[in-house]
């Protein structure tokens, strides 16, 4: 279907490069790039075998960008290809997948087939190689791929509104037509072993289409995605147990749904999730990874869920590409994609691409500017936090800092490491000792993580905490190493006595408690923990 998209008459006019952090949730933008034409439309991911480097594809309403996003710091486009006819209004409607090195792109201009794109010369360039027309091919709505197979989904009338099957096997600079589903026009689909999910938009209903003979497509089931539900797009979670489906017309709320399809003969409804708090705004792309939904909202913007549970899915994480309305309109995100390295790519109809990373979550307490009575920190603080080998020498691999805030006592951490592992988790304060976590914690770069230190002292190595209130119960690291050598003894307690008889003030090592003044409760502190030999603790 052609969504009837309005065009927006307020447009928010970001250009270039951002990489400041909004007020979102557990999720940080590490950049933003608006540099072509919009509308925007969907967005997908490459990664080179060769060299490890992360590609962003985004389409645009004048082509086809590729943006380098492997160094977080320096998040570039390198290369465009574009549009096979700039001035239709189809241009709007813009899909891609990849297979091996190449990229297939389609669109709703008429003629424009399927542009083939060589990424084997990146980071230089891409190499356009043709343009590919299959016999009566002229247009399509999107595109999916599963293996050296591209699955063309609402093409013209004369090729196939359903789902037609190209063959990449061959020859990927030219492939070869297969057979189709045509019973019902097909918006988007899911190709899962062989076994294709299609949303047929407009008769509210999910298809399900064995594929194992490319030739000859068969229908295995069908359900209606509830009456008057137009489904935009599927995905299937990793155990194959539980189909997800978007609404993107329909009855109100166009939420996404769950079904669980392990008895393909009584396919039946979960639950439907709609953003936290947000019950207007439409839903149109989802993805899954492992655990997670990665869902592209329109309006909302890119939301992260937890499908763990899936009678009962969590939002964990979320960034508003669109944060001045949460509003019905087709406009906002329209794709969302993840990498192994955790990067989420996600496109803004109006904003161009989004670069983002979820946050590792660390709870800590500081027993100096810990407050029993007030159950907070007298102020927010910057803490560094590490991951490091689990064996020895435990090396650094990643390294973050994030300021604590006073009232959560929870930091936001962004770790780019791509390798998943088991890792000590080691926090650093400017006057604190140095605490390691109990064990090595499992890191995944792909996961939404957290580590509270604070809910007992076998959080951290060695119980090397000293508990600060009891109701909530929370514990703390030691502070006090004002000389941050490892230990909390007589050197400390001397530098903090200078500063206290020369009435220094402000933000040094030696203001223990965070109130910015060095006097003798400063020394109290150090005092007591310097009397009880307080020292670093570690494998």
């Amino acid at each position: 279907m052609k969504l009837f998209i309005l065009v927006v008459t307020s447009l928010m006019l970001i250009s270039g490069y951002s990489y400041s952090q909004l007020g979102n949730n557990n999720m940080t933008l590490l950049a933003n790039i608006n540099n072509h034409t919009a509308s925007y439309s969907a967005v997908w991911g490459y990664k080179d075998v060769k060299n490890g480097r992360e590609y962003a594809i985004i389409g645009s309403y004048d082509g086809t960008s590729f943006v380098d996003i492997t160094d977080e710091t320096n998040i570039h486009e390198v290369d465009f290809v574009p549009s096979t006819n700039p001035a239709s209004s189809s241009n709007t409607w813009r899909e891609m997948k990849t297979y091996s090195h190449y990229a297939y792109i389609v669109s709703e201009v008429g003629s424009s087939g399927v542009q083939i794109v060589d990424l084997q010369y990146l980071p230089d360039s891409v190499r356009y190689v043709k343009k590919f027309l299959a016999t009566g091919h002229s247009s399509t709505h999107s595109i999916s791929q599963e293996g050296p197979y591209l699955y063309l989904n609402g093409a013209n009338s004369g090729f196939g509104r359903g789902v037609t099957v190209l063959d990449l096997s061959s020859d990927p600079e030219t492939p070869i037509k297969r057979g189709g589903f045509n019973t019902d026009y097909i918006h988007d689909c899911r190709v899962k072993n062989d076994t294709i999910y299609a949303a047929n938009i407009y008769v509210s209903k999910v298809s399900i289409i064995s594929a194992v003979n490319k030739n000859s497509l068969s229908l295995i089931t069908s359900f209606i995605n509830l009456p008057n539900s137009g489904p935009h797009n599927t995905a299937v979670t990793p155990d194959n147990k539980h189909i997800l489906v978007t609404d993107e017309i329909g009855n109100s709320p166009r939420q996404l749904k769950i079904w669980n399809r392990e008895d393909l003969g009584d396919i039946t409804f979960v639950t439907g999730w709609q953003p936290t708090g947000i019950t207007t705004a439409v839903v149109h792309n989802v993805e899954t990874y492992g655990k997670y939904a990665l869902v592209a909202h329109y309006r909302a913007g890119v939301r992260m869920v937890d499908i763990s549970n899936p009678s009962s899915p969590t939002e964990v994480a979320w960034y508003d590409t669109y944060p001045a309305s949460n509003s019905s309109s087709y406009s906002g995100c329209w794709g969302v994609y993840m990498f192994p390295s955790g990067k989420i790519i996600a496109s803004d109809m109006q904003t161009g691409l989004y670069v983002l990373k979820t946050t590792f979550n660390i709870s800590l307490a500081i027993e100096g500017f810990y407050n029993s009575v007030t159950n907070s920190h007298i102020t927010n603080d910057t803490v560094r936090a590490y991951l490091r080998q689990s064996s020895t020498p435990y090396n650094i691999v990643d390294s973050s800092s994030a300021v604590l805030n006073q009232n959560t006592l929870t930091g936001n951490f962004n770790f780019y490491k791509e390798t998943a592992g088991n890792y000590y988790l080691v926090v650093n304060h400017r006057n604190s000792i140095e605490t390691w976590s109990s064990a090595p914690i499992a890191y995944d770069p792909m996961n939404f993580s957290t580590y509270n230190f604070t809910d007992s002292s076998s959080k951290a190595y060695g119980n090397n905490q000293k508990s600060v209130d009891i109701s909530p119960v929370r514990y703390a690291i030691y502070n006090g190493d004002a000389s941050r050598d490892g230990s909390i003894d007589l050197a400390d307690l001397s530098l903090i006595e200078n500063d206290a008889i020369n009435f220094v003030t402000g933000y040094v090592p030696t203001d223990i408690n965070g109130d910015t003044v060095i006097d003798l409760a400063d020394i109290t502190i150090t005092e007591n923990n310097s009397v009880n030999f307080v020292t670093v603790i570690k494998p």
